[in-house]
């Protein structure tokens, strides 16, 4: 790897293109390196993760109105949805847009944490879009994948966006955008001009994921991956975009990040280097914001060693300043405080997930965030006995670039009516790969059959299965396999009418 500085220039500097961020990004994706077998494994094992997830949601009323959105928008050859079958095509932008609604609309899909937040899997949706509609074979869009995968570790590491109040999609998009043209074989300067109009276009604030937290949540990454099939279309027609897009006297780094004086330094593979960086990725076995996990896991471990939950007088999660401040008490929500409150809302209350773990003594998707069981009177009293506190250590540990100590979880202190106390730590989720138990192929596979028992039949999970199994060898007509066919009735309510399928 090797390691660039990225900083403001005023128009009156010279920066010739090839010292642009973005074209360092496009010269990774023109750059067709073979892919390394644990590489082309995990993407696998991600294409399973997500139709996973995207099983367990097809009837939510997000994706229900997401999927409507698409099918107003048929095209051949096109690309699939999710739960429609293979023949129903719609236009590759908005098969991106439903599909990678249902895949994030349950928070419950892979992850990678470092300067900044990512779920790199939302890459996926786009790529294969127009890998199906272009028809590319599976090798290609594995190429593609490989690459979304790279630049989003990659600018994760690199450039904090949420300090500034920056939606993570920003990197999403040009990410979105160079795993296409990879995808696609396309030139250095195209994947380049790419690159900077899908982050012009996918730039936004992070209030999706603060206060009253909708839809919207699940939304912002299928917007990121539509907008970068429309920038890499609107491009391979001969338009550009604004350049530089990071350095530019008015850009990204000038007025919505640090300011004309910064300096970020972001890691990129050098010419010839294989891809890896979705090796330090890694997924969820719940289904919640991902510094939940180790505490989820600790709160089902510890719930035997409190027993009688009624005792407690207080539980303090001493954790990392981004865990404190997004999902803890230190955010000041009072939201994530409120039985009523949304399941978006609820997926981003640590006090609330870990009252209903520990109760529990574990987590479901679905049951877990119930108005029921988020109204239950003795939830919602332990609920309000927690709180959460920064702790310095915990933080350095959450940004360590050192993978053996790299820390997402948390130290809980548990005090009892009695005055003695609990107390237990765990760094990271059992599913972590440094975890007690990382997820593999067949965890994956178990993942997929439970979230899609009751929505897509059993010989239908076996077809998909073993499409996936055959990835990197998969005909142009093949990829359209790699999505699933949901059972009749499992589809959801009919959505509501907008403008796209407005009746005269």
């Amino acid at each position: 790897m090797k390691s660039h500085t990225v900083r403001t220039y005023k128009s009156a500097e010279h920066l010739p293109r090839e010292d642009q961020l973005a074209w360092k990004i496009a010269e990774v994706a023109a750059d067709d390196v073979p892919l390394d077998t644990d590489v082309v494994e995990m993407i696998g094992n991600r294409i399973i993760d997500n139709a996973a997830v995207a099983a367990a949601s097809v009837a939510r009323r997000p994706v229900v109105s997401a999927r409507g959105q698409a099918e107003a928008h048929p095209f051949a050859p096109g690309a699939t949805v999710f739960g429609l079958p293979a023949d129903r095509r719609v236009s590759p932008e908005w098969a991106a847009w439903a599909n990678g609604v249902a895949v994030r609309e349950l928070d419950f899909h892979d992850t990678f944490l470092a300067a900044d937040y990512s779920h790199p899997g939302d890459n996926i949706p786009a790529i294969l879009a127009v890998a199906q509609h272009t028809g590319l074979s599976g090798a290609a869009l594995t190429r593609g994948i490989a690459v979304g995968y790279e630049i989003q570790v990659d600018l994760v590491k690199g450039i904090c966006l949420h300090e500034h109040k920056i939606d993570h999609i920003a990197h999403l998009g040009p990410s979105a955008a160079a795993g296409i043209g990879a995808a696609l074989g396309l030139p250095t300067e195209t994947i380049f001009q790419a690159v900077q109009q899908a982050l012009h276009v996918t730039t936004t604030t992070r209030q999706s994921r603060k206060g009253e937290i909708s839809s919207w949540k699940a939304y912002a990454p299928a917007f990121a991956g539509k907008m970068a099939i429309e920038a890499v279309d609107r491009v391979m027609r001969g338009e550009g975009a604004p350049s530089p897009a990071w350095e530019g006297e008015d850009g990204f780094i000038a007025y919505l990040l640090s300011g004309p004086k910064a300096e970020y330094t972001v890691p990129l593979p050098e010419k010839g280097e294989a891809k890896r960086a979705i090796m330090d990725t890694y997924t969820k076995e719940h289904s919640a914001e991902y510094q939940s996990q180790a505490l989820i896991d600790l709160a089902r471990r510890m719930g035997p060693k409190i027993g009688d939950l009624s005792k407690i007088k207080s539980i303090v999660i001493h954790t990392s300043h981004h865990t404190h401040y997004v999902i803890g008490t230190g955010a000041n929500d009072p939201q994530k405080m409120d039985p009523k409150a949304s399941r978006e809302t609820l997926d981003h209350s640590i006090m609330y997930i870990f009252a209903v773990a520990l109760e529990d003594g574990g987590w479901n998707h679905e049951k877990s965030y119930a108005p029921e069981r988020a109204n239950r009177p003795e939830t919602v009293a332990l609920w309000r006995k927690i709180s959460t506190t920064e702790d310095p250590e915990w933080t350095r540990r959450y940004h360590s670039h050192d993978a053996n100590e790299k820390a997402f979880g948390g130290k809980v202190v548990v005090t009892l009516d009695d005055g003695s106390t609990v107390t237990d730590e765990l760094a990271i989720a059992d599913a972590h790969p440094f975890g007690a138990r990382p997820f593999a192929r067949p965890d994956y596979v178990k993942k997929f059959r439970t979230l899609a028992e009751g929505v897509v039949s059993a010989a239908e999970q076996d077809r998909f299965l073993a499409t996936v199994e055959r990835l990197v060898e998969l005909r142009p007509e093949e990829l359209y396999g790699l999505n699933f066919v949901a059972e009749a009735g499992r589809l959801g309510d009919a959505p509501r009418t907008g403008i796209f399928d407005w009746k005269r």
